[in-house]
């Protein structure tokens, strides 16, 4: 009988992952579980690592299916793969296609923001205009970011500024990106003023032209495809499962893959503020959320600086009732970044997760992963042993499966590592199937 109803030492309090490699006895285990119920951690979050092809997508994919049982929607802003696609689909959720002519994503758009504002009064919806407001300007900033692999500067972050709130006040309906630009172009007084152009037309032209050329890249034209400098395709619906399906675009597009998960995660982290903003009002019933941030390492690796932007995003998101899994595949993903103080904030995602859970990692691992979670000699070679690569299997002329597939050691702190086997059941088989292209 699995799972069984009471442990061996272990928690119990959450969704049933797998057995204990050394007890046989089961594991149950999920950010929110363990941070609302269980009080084992001190926020709802947890890192995720581990060598391609040994389950990472699976035991998310689990966590998601056990926490959608408990009444808590899983949110997928961006799914290259897809991984989650199938899940999302069989809870009944939203499966929103992104892609060059597949649909688009308006990152101006604040979505169901503007109706909730109209329900809210006083501070409440002082507040949700300001998290929308904050939410584009830094969008906009990280996807110039990534065209230019460099940062903006302040003073091009405030031309950001004051162009979207001129936009607000004067157009009308929602802007999009050739509006921003528009503006940026028109040159109001306010705009000139924010800039300090001296009173100087030439001088304006000047400071603005680099945020120019690099909001026409975000057009029609422009290196990312149009995809977001069009109306919104299909909003999202903040009281159901989502998952945002990018899959289409190819591996090669590094910077338009890094540009659809940060515009995802941004749009998606805004339904969900809009959402607490509503149930803290009484307007709405509390609603729960798992956030799942895949692939975190495109994002982070697109440009000097990035680190700061998600940082920003997921920070402004950080509230009641949002638990949060941020997967990437080994530390070395972390500290190949250019510059020393975006290794550092990196690094940092993993020391504030309540939990890491760790997959078959190489040894050249341990010396960084050690830095920031404490491993005894034997979960470092349990882990490492995980990495071995698989024996042929002469007999069926194909490879046999790896040894670490679906093995994980869960780390909370200075606590000991419980290492689980994942374990699927019968009716998960056909939405686990992430190789489905390779069946004949």
């Amino acid at each position: 009988m699995w799972p069984f109803g009471a442990g061996a030492g272990i928690p119990v309090i959450g969704v049933p992952v797998g057995r204990s490699l050394i007890s046989g006895a089961s594991l149950c285990c999920d950010p929110i579980s363990w941070f609302q119920r269980a009080n084992l951690i001190l926020n709802p979050s947890e890192f995720i690592l581990g060598k391609p092809g040994l389950g990472k997508s699976t035991l998310v994919r689990r966590q998601a299916l056990g926490l959608a049982g408990y009444g808590v929607n899983p949110l997928i802003f961006g799914d290259l793969k897809p991984d989650y696609v199938d899940l999302v689909r069989a809870l009944g959720g939203q499966v929103i296609t992104l892609g060059r002519g597949r649909g688009s994503l308006n990152v101006l758009d604040p979505g169901e923001a503007t109706m909730a504002a109209q329900r809210l009064t006083g501070d409440a919806r002082r507040a949700l205009i300001a998290d929308v407001h904050g939410r584009r300007v830094i969008t906009v900033a990280s996807l110039l970011t990534i065209l230019r692999q460099n940062p903006v500067t302040d003073r091009e972050e405030t031309v950001l500024d004051v162009a979207l709130r001129l936009l607000d006040e004067r157009l009308g309906r929602t802007p999009v990106m050739s509006d921003l630009l528009d503006v940026i172009r028109q040159a109001p007084d306010e705009l000139r003023t924010a800039v300090l152009d001296r009173g100087d037309m030439a001088r304006y032209r000047d400071i603005v032209e680099p945020v120019e050329a690099s909001l026409v890249g975000l057009l029609d034209s422009g290196r990312l495809g149009g995809m977001f400098s069009r109306p919104t395709s299909e909003p999202m619906q903040h009281d159901r499962p989502v998952c945002f399906d990018v899959s289409s675009i190819d591996d090669s597009e590094t910077q338009v893959q890094a540009a659809a998960l940060l515009a995802c995660w941004s749009y998606g982290f805004g339904a969900v503020s809009v959402a607490q903003a509503l149930a803290d009002a009484g307007l709405e019933p509390q609603r729960h959320y798992f956030v799942i941030l895949d692939e975190l390492w495109r994002v982070l690796r697109a440009g000097r600086g990035l680190v700061d932007r998600v940082d920003a995003l997921t920070r402004l998101n950080r509230q009641r009732g949002v638990g949060v899994a941020m997967i990437t595949h080994t530390m070395a993903d972390l500290l190949a970044l250019g510059a020393e103080e975006d290794r550092m904030k990196a690094k940092g995602f993993v020391e504030r997760a309540g939990m890491v859970i760790c997959g078959g990692l190489p040894a050249a691992e341990m010396p960084e992963l050690t830095q920031v979670v404490g491993m005894t000699t034997a979960e470092q070679r349990m882990v490492t042993d995980w990495a071995t690569p698989p024996a042929w299997d002469t007999r069926a002329d194909r490879k046999a499966p790896p040894p670490g597939l679906g093995k994980f050691m869960v780390k909370v702190g200075g606590r000991p590592g419980i290492p689980v086997r994942v374990e699927l059941t019968r009716a998960e088989l056909s939405i686990n199937d992430t190789n489905r292209r390779w069946v004949r």
